[in-house]
């Protein structure tokens, strides 16, 4: 019994210095990370230079400057569109006006019991001079009409509303202007209504194109 006594005893010793053992690695390696974290935090923790200071610090005040300036020219531009442009949606409304004249002077002079009257040729003076003062005004405001007759078709400044046979006039020339298009500055605050020209069709030449595409008759 006592010898069985004595090897137990010595068993349990072993097993727990194997436990002892097997235990120091973990502790070491435990040991070695919190070395390694405290390392980084220090690191992480380091004091910038004064030349770093002073370089981050250029590095900010070069930055406000320059956003600042943006902010100036931005504000610079605003200013002047507003003082250039603020206008425009009055001006465009205003156009209305002469739009209304010319329909005016149309239905007048259109009325059979008018035509040829004294009363009708001093209306449309009235009409002619009251129009004519409008458009010095808009020019004065640098609203000005756009010259349209005769001049090549220019998508900036003209819209083709239809194509009439003209071989007299080099075809995508305009012949008839339907509604005056004006600029303010250098804008555009409507386009031109036009008519432009093209070449007469001949009739043989409608014939062959008929019988050759059956389906457009």
């Amino acid at each position: 019994m006592e010898k069985e006594e004595i090897q137990n005893n010595t068993s349990a010793d072993q097993n727990e210095d194997t436990v002892k053992e097997n235990e120091k690695p973990e502790e070491n390696l435990a040991e070695e990370n919190k070395q390694e974290i405290e390392q980084e935090a220090q690191e992480e923790i380091k004091e910038p230079t004064p030349e770093e200071k002073i370089a981050e610090l250029e590095d900010k005040v070069a930055r406000t400057f320059a956003e600042m300036e943006n902010q100036r020219r931005r504000f610079e531009k605003e200013k002047e569109d507003a003082f250039e442009y603020g206008g425009y949606s009055f001006a465009k409304e205003a156009l209305n006006l002469i739009d209304n004249l010319d329909r005016s002077k149309h239905v007048l002079e259109s009325d059979d019991k008018l035509k040829e009257t004294e009363a009708l040729k001093k209306t449309l003076e009235h009409l002619d001079i009251i129009k004519k003062d409008l458009i010095s005004i808009f020019e004065k405001n640098n609203i000005k009409p756009i010259d349209s007759l005769n001049k090549k078709l220019d998508p900036n400044f003209h819209q083709a509303m239809m194509e009439i046979e003209d071989d007299t006039k080099e075809p995508g020339t305009i012949i008839q202007e339907i509604q005056k298009g004006f600029t303010i500055k250098d804008r555009l605050l409507r386009p031109s209504l036009v008519g432009v020209s093209k070449k007469v069709t001949i009739k043989g030449e409608k014939t062959e194109k008929n019988q050759e595409n059956p389906e457009n008759k």
